[in-house]
Formats: structure tokens, C-alpha cells, sequence
């Protein structure tokens, strides 16, 4: 079991660096998430790990790339919700990147 240490607490992380618990998810446990990643989080950033949480409050799941992005368009617009813009914030790996760093669980059926 892997730890992140925010503050003075200790987050459990599984074995691929995703919250144990989730309920354990803050901003500053996003943003040390993203350091670890070597990413510094944006307002571009902010807006979609703020839709993924939404997402999975509805849906009860982390979307994978495709829904991610047809959801992205529809609540944000074809400006922000196309595979250029995400790949482009969350290194190419925009479904499994940005669920890690909102705290929720790796979508099911990303490599």
C-alpha cells in the first residue's frame, strides 16, 4: 500500500496511485496527487476534475476516454469537450489521469 502524505495526514493510495478511500479527496489532496504527476493544476484543470466528480455522483462510475469526452462537450461546450483539449491537460491520458486526481476510481475499462 502506497501513502501521500498531505499536511500531517496520511492518504492511502492503491498500488496504481488511486485513493483508497475516497472520502479521503480535498483540493491540497488534488493538488499533491498532480505534483506527484509533475502537473500544476489550471482552472482548465479545476473544471473537469469539478465535472468527473459530478459525473461519478450521478453515474456511481469513473468514465472512460469516449464518455468523458461526450460528456465534457455537453456540459462545457466542443471547445472543452474534445480529445485535443483533455489529452492536452492531462498528458494523453485524460480519463484515467483526471479520475486519479478528483479522487476517484480508475475507470474500468482504461488500460
Amino acid at each position: 500500500m502506497n501513502t501521500l502524505t498531505v499536511g500531517t495526514r496520511a492518504i492511502e493510495l492503491d498500488k496504481d496511485g488511486y485513493l483508497v478511500n475516497l472520502q479521503d479527496w480535498s483540493a491540497e489532496v488534488a493538488e499533491a496527487l498532480a505534483a506527484a504527476e509533475e502537473l500544476e493544476l489550471s482552472a482548465e484543470h479545476w473544471e473537469i476534475l469539478e465535472l468527473l466528480r459530478g459525473f461519478y455522483q450521478e453515474f456511481q462510475l469513473s468514465p472512460a476516454t469516449r464518455p468523458l469526452i461526450k460528456y465534457s462537450a455537453l456540459k462545457l461546450g466542443p471547445d472543452k469537450g474534445n480529445s485535443l483539449h483533455l489529452n492536452r491537460l492531462f498528458k494523453g491520458t485524460p480519463a484515467k489521469l483526471a479520475a486519479k486526481l478528483a479522487g476517484l476510481p480508475r475507470p474500468t475499462n482504461c488500460l
